[in-house]
């Protein structure tokens, strides 16, 4: 009773000719060492622009040592790159960059390494995005889909780079992969057989200009797709559905809110699925994922599961196992009736807006960090509601101060560690500890997983 989606024959959109072409690579961490690499074995003439020091940058600069190309390190340089034929992209390059516009007025072709590994993959593709939820979702689906026995590939924004698959193509049946704003935003021809988008809340607005220019970044996923592909949206989400004319893929939705048509719905506690005249239930009574962004996530991977064939069996199974991410609304541990809960991942308001509904306990919530500089108004009526003490960290805790701390009981901290300690001295019995910062943490911490590393330390220790 699965949509008959993996009957469709999958073409590249234009496989690129790569030989003695001058390709720059943008960005040199993970996916842009990765992406070096596979243009050398194609054939291109290769060179690289990193903003970071060499010195920073020792394991990358090593490796690169030995491919003899042009390297450029500490900052990009217009006439390196309009000395070039292709230019990529690294996600989280910004394409506004001087170098890159004058390259583009120029006339050279400028995309991101997700359009280029999809150049060279002959594979269906899963495509989540979102402004929450897409490691969770996509992690799930990978999952199911190997529950089932397909030799199903995990990556893109999570794991693997996307373009290390276009090099292995043949290993897979199926391709699951996690795509940013960031990764959307260089795309031409792109296109996944089934894409999911989850939801869209304020971020980023420290790298784009308005909102709207996210918004469009997002809603790229789609620009490809034909009549014969899938498309499963968040329903619930205004914003979604405010550009869900623009999907000429079937569309399947899943909500909180309403059972309507072909999709999927939960009451919190099951998941009631309709497909190609079907019915079927899944009971979330033994799924240790917490939270009711994690219902949404499990509601838009089962649809994704069933229309590319998977059982409902291999797909109970996998919900009644997964415990999803660390850093994600992870429990730490129990001291004396109080629950304390890591949330490090959740950097943006849309985030902590879920994870705070999530809860009927009484909060402490421990926020801040570096300041993306959005709107802080969707979280007022939660804090008034449920967060009895609000302790603040970091770079943004002075504007979130003025515009929260009015609202309850509010402190701030120099440290994480110290908020931890503030938190303990007034938690009481069956109350929560949120670490749930609504920002970055590129102001105190490398990343968000150490802040979240830092927060579990400082709990263990109490």
């Amino acid at each position: 009773m699965a949509y008959p989606l993996l009957h469709h024959s999958i073409l590249p959109a234009e496989v690129m000719d790569l030989r003695s072409k001058k390709v720059l690579v943008v960005g040199l961490a993970r996916t842009g060492l990765a992406t070096v690499k596979f243009l050398k074995k194609k054939g291109a003439i290769v060179s690289a622009s990193e903003s970071k020091l060499e010195a920073e940058m020792k394991e990358a600069a090593s490796e690169l040592g030995e491919m003899s190309i042009s390297l450029e390190w500490g900052g990009h340089t217009v006439s390196h790159f309009l000395n070039q034929d292709l230019i990529i992209l690294s996600p989280g390059v910004d394409p506004t960059l001087e170098p890159i516009q004058k390259a583009l007025d120029r006339g050279i072709q400028v995309i991101s390494e997700t359009e280029l590994a999809c150049r060279f993959i002959n594979v269906p593709i899963i495509a989540i995005t979102g402004t929450n939820g897409k490691t969770t979702t996509t992690l799930l689906i990978g999952e199911m889909l190997k529950e089932e026995g397909k030799k199903a590939g995990v990556g893109g924004n999570v794991g693997e780079p996307l373009i290390l698959f276009a090099e292995r193509g043949d290993q897979w049946e199926i391709l699951v992969v996690e795509v940013s704003s960031f990764q959307l935003e260089g795309i031409e021809s792109f296109r996944p057989q089934c894409s999911v988008l989850l939801n869209i809340t304020e971020d980023h607005l420290d790298r784009y200009s308005t909102y709207e220019d996210y918004i469009e970044a997002k809603i790229k996923i789609f620009k490809n797709q034909r009549v014969e592909d899938v498309a499963i949206l968040n329903q619930d989400d205004p914003i979604v559905m405010r550009y869900e004319k623009r999907v000429r893929a079937k569309k399947f939705f899943f909500s909180l809110k309403e059972k309507g048509g072909e999709g999927a719905f939960s009451n919190g506690k099951e998941i009631f699925l309709k497909l190609n005249g079907f019915e079927e239930t899944y009971s979330l009574s033994q799924s240790p994922l917490k939270g009711i962004h994690n219902v949404e996530n499990m509601m838009a991977a089962i649809i994704a599961a069933r229309l590319f064939g998977i059982s409902k069996e291999a797909i109970k199974r996998v919900l009644n196992r997964f415990r999803g991410l660390e850093h994600r609304l992870e429990f730490v541990r129990e001291i004396e009736g109080v629950s304390y809960y890591n949330d490090s991942k959740g950097t943006n308001v849309g985030s902590v807006a879920k994870s705070l509904q999530s809860f009927q306990e009484p909060i402490i919530l421990i926020a801040g960090g570096k300041d993306k500089n959005t709107d802080l108004h969707p979280l007022t009526k939660l804090i008034q509601g449920c967060v009895r003490r609000l302790i603040l960290i970091g770079e943004a805790k002075e504007r979130m101060a003025r515009e929260l701390g009015s609202l309850t009981d509010t402190v701030m901290a120099e440290t994480l560690e110290e908020a931890v300690l503030l938190a303990h001295r007034t938690a009481k019995r069956g109350e929560i500890v949120l670490l749930s910062p609504a920002c970055s943490s590129f102001d105190m911490f490398r990343d968000y997983k150490e802040r979240g590393t830092v927060f579990k330390e400082a709990v263990s220790r109490l």
